[in-house]
């Protein structure tokens, strides 16, 4: 763990990826803990998915989502994925976790106990103090149930509702374009299926369904983007190792 601080210039990283989607990041947590913030723009509004920890502002450090109309949404409610979605006006979140965007306590975020000095390779600026870490409270603007729509204008991402890892999770997958932002669903790594809320059937039901789809590629709320064949080959590999429990 290092005691060395990051300024507030460099705590967000950019990098444009697949078309007009864009992942921004913090470089400066461990990876494991590192949520994905992923930048869609459309036609007539851009979508954020996710919006990081909240230690510094998203909105005056990355000026890309604060350009034109945005919908925010969060894929679930951990302190990871929501920590700026005060930020911004319109904020999306499956009716399952409202109450915890609305009101979300240490414990219902997981902050507590993950939310502490050893997840940073250099602490975030002057005056972040884990001991005070909180998430700011960002009531929904819009409840979001599986089969809406998030409507861009040119672009429509269907909501999916993925239980499991937690009770609201949601992924977004847009059908002609084959992508799929999943969340912490599945990702290509260590998946978390212990959380206080999280629901083993659910889980497994959710996974079954991300299989079905046709995605050409996966952006997940952690770790790397994957293609295809691997995002098949995750799902499988962890669907045998359930079977073989």
């Amino acid at each position: 763990m290092s005691t060395l601080r990051a300024s507030a210039d460099e705590w967000w990283k950019t990098r444009r990826i697949d078309g007009d989607v864009t992942w921004i990041y913090e470089p400066f947590i461990e990876t494991f803990y590192r949520c994905n913030v992923w930048h869609v723009r459309g036609r007539d509004r851009d979508m954020l998915v996710d919006s990081g920890m909240g230690v510094v502002s998203l909105r005056r450090h990355v000026p890309l989502v604060s350009e034109r109309p945005l919908e925010a949404v969060a894929s679930h409610t951990h302190f990871d994925h929501i920590g700026c979605h005060h930020e911004f006006e319109h904020r999306s979140v499956h009716e399952a976790e409202a109450e915890i965007l609305a009101e979300p306590e240490n414990r219902a975020t997981l902050a507590d106990p993950y939310a502490t000095d050893a997840i940073f390779t250099r602490l975030p600026p002057q005056p972040y103090a884990s001991s005070t870490y909180r998430v700011r409270a960002a009531p929904a603007t819009r409840l979001l149930n599986d089969g809406d729509v998030v409507d861009l204008g040119d672009r429509h991402f269907e909501v999916i509702h993925t239980p499991g890892h937690s009770p609201g999770g949601i992924a977004l997958f847009e059908r002609p374009s084959g992508i799929l932002f999943s969340g912490d669903i599945v990702y290509d790594g260590p998946l978390i299926q212990d959380t206080y809320h999280s629901n083993a059937a659910d889980y497994l039901a959710s996974m079954k369904r991300l299989l079905a789809l046709p995605v050409r590629v996966v952006h997940g709320g952690h770790f790397a983007s994957y293609g295809a064949d691997r995002h098949r080959e995750i799902i499988r590999s962890w669907l045998d190792a359930k079977e073989d429990a």
